[in-house]
């Protein structure tokens, strides 16, 4: 989405997710102090196989994050050369280790591995992505003791926490991914606080984007395409999350 195609107007407000996310940390982390007078240590496992740059990034700052929330955070690196048993075993070993609540293996994986067999071998209870389908299907339909994906989880908090109206609402989600338009739509059309929307899914077969996004209240863009929103397809008063993180040509 182009910085300058939605530029806000008078009295627009922009929503700030790095202030939100500070918020969300602090709570997490008197969540994780109540846990702790409990006996209970918060604890997740990262697993990366090789030495993906920006996974590499993305670990290590999971990581930070885990232990400033008073969290134990453990990362495990695994050679690019593993074989798939290998990985498994790991993974069977976190799934067994009752101090490990929250399992991650970072993506993506080497060629060679499975990366569904992987998301499927880690137990649904510390499957913090909510990749496996256990989770997927919980989410489908409305029950609350499974995980969320992350990105569709923090627009939902961004949205609730900026107080913007949802019920009854037109969204149009921009990207139909496993990882955040599938599972966006799925959280927005239940009932209850952030939902109760009436969701359009748009995708790269979609006709005439800009018909569906001109008379929506909340679009959402996680198409992974740069500049694919500009500021004639939103109506006035709409409220826009940009979800794409893209690389772009910048001087």
């Amino acid at each position: 989405m182009h910085a300058d195609a939605l530029a806000p107007a008078d009295g627009a407000r922009l929503i700030d997710g790095v202030a939100v996310a500070k918020a969300v940390r602090a709570d997490v982390a008197r969540e994780a102090a109540a846990l702790r007078e409990q006996g209970i240590v918060p604890g997740l496992t990262v697993v990366i196989v090789g030495e993906d740059p920006a996974s590499v990034t993305y670990v290590r700052s999971k990581e930070k994050a885990s232990v400033e929330a008073g969290m134990k955070g453990e990362t495990i690196r695994l050679p690019a050369t593993i074989s798939q048993a290998d990985l498994e075993a790991v993974i069977d070993r976190l799934n067994a280790d009752a101090t490990v609540h929250g399992i991650l293996v970072q993506s993506p994986l080497p060629k060679h591995v499975d990366a569904n067999t992987v998301v499927r071998r880690i137990a649904p209870s510390k499957d913090v992505d909510g990749f496996h389908p256990v989770n997927v299907g919980k989410l489908l339909i409305g029950e609350k003791d499974g995980f969320a994906p992350c990105t569709p989880a923090g627009v939902q908090e961004l949205l609730v926490r900026y107080g913007v109206e949802t019920a009854g609402k037109e969204v149009v989600v921009i990207g139909r991914s496993n990882i955040v338009g599938k599972p966006m739509a799925a959280l927005l059309i239940q009932a209850g606080r952030g939902g109760d929307c009436t969701v359009t899914v748009c995708h790269s077969r979609t006709r005439d984007l800009k018909a569906h996004t001109q008379r929506a209240d909340i679009v959402i863009a996680a198409i992974g395409k740069p500049e694919a929103v500009h500021g004639d397809m939103i109506r006035p008063g709409a409220v826009v999350i940009d979800v794409g993180i893209n690389r772009v040509p910048d001087a």
